[in-house]
């Protein structure tokens, strides 16, 4: 027989290795980008493991950090229908690699037919003198103790007087283990590939970002500097923000300088958009006069973290047509055939003071470096993480590069992406190396709405690669529900951002302060002038913002999305939903009117069974927002939530009552 041009006829380098492993995960990519996890994670596996014929497999899972070069391993056990699972833990901040081997257990299934004919009553003789020769030949291969035990076991198996006690020791577990602790592992099968984990630091998983403009922080009439930003730390603090961003605080471009309200006629004491980067005082390493010197910056860092935040820095590509670069690197940027340079346009909107990089340009590697160079300048003044302004707007392949670059010399550096675009330029941005993402979540406020939305956030493949951070209201962003649902919207956005997923952040005082008023974006918007906030206003959310971040703080469930899962409640007006940590000691329950307007009510089913509760025992909830207590029974239990009172249950759920004294301590 002809073979095909191109097929491979001749045999394989062994034909013996008969055990096929596929469908190894988890995987992004079929392989092509890591899953993510943060240290202290474990990396559930799962995989298809087969062979012909019926004989025993025996698998394991093997798993390295880069820095290894020898596999550690961890037990893949058979579940159901040829589908092996295994867990391993990432303990380092480091490139994990895994990946499993398999080999037909010889022993293992001499035990299984042993067990069936002794159980189908036949004549065991015969069989026990084949165990004895697999056991002689794993003695060759044990240490002195264990060859000697193997070979007494041996010599027992021979013996066809006392068969039905050799059949018990043949089978028992402590045999098993010896054998399996020296057995020759021939014909082993690997799969084809190592998969890669990406580790971070665990504030990439779970963190309560909080926004403010530097220059706003200073008294009435003055221009805000770093230490003023200073003495709001403790107030910050308190709310219970573990991350403080600042929008860019470089010296800011005269040339188009934006007005007030986003306009183009510019007075001569507006500040000008923080985003149009660059003047003759400096560019990206440079920080605006006015906000103090790099000295005042570090003492701002130093600072932050003594209240147990870090600072985030926006990471802006982008040049005010003032900026160095400008003069210095012309071919760094687009030039029309006026002479005039290119500003940044997103029809019907225009940025005029805003000049966009050239990525194109044939100096191409230089910029790079250059851009480079400028992260890690920041990182030498102790910053750790950056929010990336508008990444889908420059090469995939430069974020890449960057990232891995900057990940070899400061593994605990995370970056966030902000890329309002289209999905599947989210989720790349999110494969090649962003740790956290800025999300749809902002617009997404309906029920079924919403439970789609994180349906498809974690019951998909992005559940090991994007992690969301969740925004209900950006600089540039006031959504509709919040600019006319009042107080209680307010309320019921912070709640669902911040128990929907362990990452979340709110523009602050705008926020905590209910700041509604809009035309198409803030009216009024910090992006353009100084504004002077009064933090303890009436009206203001401040203490409801301290118990949601407390109950993040003091429940583990609350601090994973992957658990989320929705419950059901008939009224499309409630979503319920809970979360667990990974051993199940710690449940939450969420419970929002999404109704900023009415009281709504509605029978929640709860899971019982799946959360450990005993359906025919009472369990305890403990309302983390009102500190009220209930008591519940069954699955199906009645509720109600009055928006102008408090919109929002998130429930810690305690599964038994065990002394008389929890009726007391609850009622």
């Amino acid at each position: 027989m002809q073979s095909h041009a191109g097929e491979n006829t001749a045999p394989p380098e062994t034909g013996r290795n008969r055990v096929v492993i596929d469908h190894f995960g988890p995987v992004v990519d079929a392989g092509r980008f890591p899953v993510k996890r943060v240290v202290g994670e474990k990396v559930a596996v799962t995989a298809h493991i087969f062979a012909d014929g019926h004989e025993k497999i025996g698998a394991e899972l093997l798993y390295r950090t880069r820095h290894e070069r020898d596999y550690r391993s961890a037990e893949l056990r058979l579940t159901v229908n040829d589908e092996w699972t295994g867990v391993f833990e990432v303990s380092q901040l480091a490139t994990y690699y895994y990946t499993a081997r398999a080999w037909l257990d010889r022993f293992g299934t001499w035990q299984d037919d042993l067990r069936k004919k002794v159980a189908a009553g036949r004549q065991a003789a015969v069989d026990l003198a084949i165990g004895a020769e697999l056991l002689e030949k794993t003695a060759q291969r044990a240490n002195e103790a264990d060859a000697g035990e193997l070979c007494t076991v041996a010599q027992k198996l021979k013996r066809p007087e006392i068969a039905d006690e050799a059949v018990q020791t043949a089978l028992s577990d402590d045999l098993t283990a010896l054998v399996l602790r020296n057995q020759e592992r021939a014909n082993v099968s690997q799969y084809h590939s190592e998969l890669a984990v990406s580790v971070s630091r665990p504030k990439a998983a779970f963190s309560a970002w909080y926004e403010m403009f530097p220059r706003s922080c200073g008294p009435p009439g003055t221009y805000g500097t770093f230490a003023d930003c200073e003495r709001l730390l403790p107030d910050i603090q308190k709310m219970g923000f573990d991350v403080l961003y600042l929008p860019p605080i470089h010296p800011i471009g005269r040339t188009h300088r934006k007005g007030r309200n986003n306009s183009t006629a510019c007075t001569a004491g507006d500040p000008g958009s923080p985003w149009a980067i660059g003047s003759a005082e400096g560019g990206h390493k440079a920080v605006r006069p006015e906000l103090g010197d790099i000295a005042d910056f570090r003492r701002l860092t130093k600072r932050a973290g003594e209240h147990g935040m870090e600072i985030a820095l926006d990471l802006a590509f982008q040049c005010s047509p003032d900026h160095p670069y400008v003069k210095e690197h012309p071919e760094w940027f687009r030039w029309r055939p006026d002479g005039t340079v290119q500003y940044a346009e997103n029809p019907p909107k225009k940025y005029e003071d805003i000049l966009p990089l050239n990525f194109e340009t044939d100096n191409w590697k230089q910029l790079w470096q250059e851009l480079e160079s400028v992260v890690f300048f920041w990182l030498d003044q102790g910053v750790r993480i950056f929010r990336v302004d508008n990444p889908h707007t420059k090469p995939f392949v430069f974020w890449q590069w960057l990232i891995r670059r900057v990940r070899k010399r400061h593994p605990d550096v995370i970056f966030l992406s902000e890329a309002f675009t289209r999905p599947k330029i989210m989720r790349h941005l999110a494969k090649i190396g962003f740790d956290q993402s800025y999300t749809y979540f902002t617009w997404r406020n309906t029920k079924l709405e919403i439970e789609q939305y994180l349906t498809e956030l974690t019951g998909s493949e992005a559940r090991e690669y994007l992690r969301p951070n969740f925004w209900p209201n950006t600089p540039d962003i006031l959504p509709q529900y919040l600019q006319y649902g009042g107080r209680a919207g307010f309320i019921i956005r912070l709640v669902l951002a911040a128990t929907l997923s362990s990452n979340y952040g709110i523009y602050g005082p705008p926020f905590e302060l209910c700041v509604c008023q809009a035309a198409e974006e803030y009216l009024h918007s910090e992006k353009y002038e100084i504004r002077h906030w009064n933090r303890r206003q009436a009206g203001n959310i401040r203490p409801v913002i301290e118990r949601v971040n407390r109950a993040r703080r003091e429940n583990p469930s609350l601090q994973n999305t992957r658990s989320l899962r929705f419950y059901h409640i008939e009224n499309d007006m409630i979503i319920a939903y809970g979360k667990t940590n990974e051993d199940m000691s710690n449940i939450t329950v969420t419970v929002v009117n999404l109704d900023p307007y009415h009281k709504q009510s509605g029978w929640l089913n709860l899971p019982l069974e799946k959360l450990g509760i005993d359906p025919n025992q009472p369990y305890l909830l403990h309302d983390l927002l009102s500190n009220d207590k209930y008591i519940w029974q069954g699955g199906s239990n009645y509720l109600e939530l009055d928006p102008r009172v408090m919109p929002a249950h998130i429930l810690t759920v305690y599964k038994r009552m065990r002394r008389e004294q929890d009726f007391d301590y609850f009622m």
